[in-house]
């Protein structure tokens, strides 16, 4: 062994930590991998055998072989780990070392960790990391925030590892403290929103139009070729085309209908919410998964609650097409949601996002890349204080182009009995926006007729308080 030449750390070699450092080790670059499980770090030795890589069996082993001043990246599972991790780290670090943690953190701990470890002089990356075991290996989408100097010290690594789009790195630096995790959350979000509306369209179908899994894959595959194409989309259409190997059927007729969650889509809504910025899409996508979960209750429920019945007399080709457009519709305002957080946490914040970066690093690795995100981009190129992507021309086009099939996805969804509530929340979101009025006045009157809350007036400046009680 070559006594401190190697160029960054791995601490964490699960599916996405040894997936990563084989990618940096594929591409020339030398890394030491550390697990606490020895297994976890043989079996990655054997993996990495040929290029530069060294197992380390505990922390002094991971530091010792870095070149100074040393990276160490973390991925290790979010919360209490990450924290145990970085005590473990910092006896055997100095001033001037760099810690990166790339796993799904949460930005206040982001923040949190930021500020106890620049007391010690070392410097903190929160990087949000998109792509699954696939994209960490052959290139992720990487959303780095912190330090401008800090993320340059890992710009070489992380640019050649990330997943290219037309030969540009998905990743760039997108600005300070938990700016990476923050947008990682948001991309999390915007993933339950837009998988939730694939899945409504799917039981629409299904149920609906009582089509088959070879009807329902080439349904997708076919939305895939044009506005629709997105990995989400892509992948839905090979879900249905999957055989089970235990028994004569398909893998998705297998699956018991529970989602579970590891929280970004929660912390998502969260924080919109403390922000005072709708996102309704993406609340009832959480809410849904939340629903899935009753399944006891749901069985029950079922027989009891008797609805309309499911199936649609209607032409399957005419509401497929349908339902084309009104996930195209429903997509737009999902990405619109979050890009509308995303502006209003960057100017509350600090985090001086650069909207249209975020959406060139979202083209290729992640979860929710689309050819929708090429136009996101563009948009945000052209007007950097874009306010709400549904009034830029190009969207604001392709919302008024779709919003009939939209509305006609909903009232057939009514009619059925069959719940579609990610689609008629970015209808409600959609006509909610456009609506000069809003019915909040009466709020108001209620506020202030059971609380003495106050209220503001069309005609007058200032609160006002009316004793309603009085005749």
């Amino acid at each position: 062994m070559d006594d401190a030449t190697y160029d960054i750390g791995m601490a964490g070699l699960g599916v996405m930590g040894r997936n990563l450092a084989l990618n940096m080790a594929d591409n020339g670059f030398a890394v030491v991998g550390y697990n606490r499980h020895p297994d976890k770090v043989s079996e990655f030795e054997g993996e990495a055998a040929g290029r530069k890589v060294l197992g380390a069996r505990s922390i002094p082993e991971l530091v010792a072989p870095l070149q100074k001043p040393r990276a160490v990246m973390l991925m290790v599972p979010a919360g209490a780990a990450v924290d145990e991790m970085i005590g473990e780290l910092l006896p055997h670090l100095e001033p001037g070392d760099l810690i990166v943690d790339g796993g799904n953190s949460h930005y206040r701990d982001t923040d949190r960790r930021a500020k106890t470890l620049a007391d010690k002089g070392i410097q903190f990356l929160g990087v949000g990391i998109s792509g699954g075991e696939h994209g960490a290996r052959f290139g992720p989408s990487m959303m780095p925030g912190g330090h401008r100097d800090a993320y340059e010290r890992v710009q070489p690594i992380f640019e050649v590892i990330a997943a290219k789009v037309s030969g540009d790195p998905c990743v760039t630096y997108l600005g300070p403290g938990s700016a990476g995790h923050y947008v990682k959350m948001v991309h999390n979000g915007i993933e339950y929103g837009l998988m939730q509306l694939i899945a409504e369209t799917y039981d629409l179908m299904k149920r609906g139009l009582r089509l088959n899994n070879d009807e329902l894959a080439d349904v997708y595959h076919e939305w895939n070729q044009w506005e629709l194409q997105s990995f989400l989309v892509e992948i839905t259409s090979d879900i249905f085309r999957r055989a089970d190997a235990s028994t004569d059927g398909r893998v998705i007729d297998k699956i018991l209908d529970k989602a579970h969650q590891k929280g970004t889509g929660k912390w998502t809504s969260q924080d919109a919410m403390d922000l005072q910025v709708p996102v309704p899409t993406i609340d009832t996508a959480v809410s849904m998964r939340d629903m899935s979960t009753l399944k006891a209750q749901r069985k029950v429920a079922a027989e009891r609650l008797v609805g309309p019945a499911p199936e649609c007399d209607a032409d399957k080709r005419q509401v497929t097409e349908l339902l084309r457009s009104a996930l195209y519709a429903a997509m737009i305002v999902t990405y619109a949601q979050g890009m509308a957080l995303l502006r209003a946490a960057s100017d509350t914040y600090g985090y001086e996002l650069r909207l249209h970066d975020v959406a060139r690093v979202w083209r290729g690795g992640c979860i929710i890349r689309a050819r929708l995100l090429d136009d996101i981009q563009a948009a945000f190129e052209a007007q950097p204080d874009l306010p709400n992507l549904l009034v830029h021309v190009t969207f604001e086009k392709a919302i008024l182009d779709r919003q009939g099939a939209l509305r006609k996805v909903a009232q057939t969804a009514v009619v059925c009995g069959l719940p579609a509530p990610g689609l008629m929340a970015s209808l409600a979101y959609f006509d909610a926006f456009r609506s000069s009025w809003l019915p909040a006045n009466l709020l108001q009157a209620q506020r202030d007729y059971f609380g003495s809350h106050t209220y503001e007036r069309i005609d007058k400046s200032g609160f006002f308080h009316t004793m309603w009680e009085q005749v």
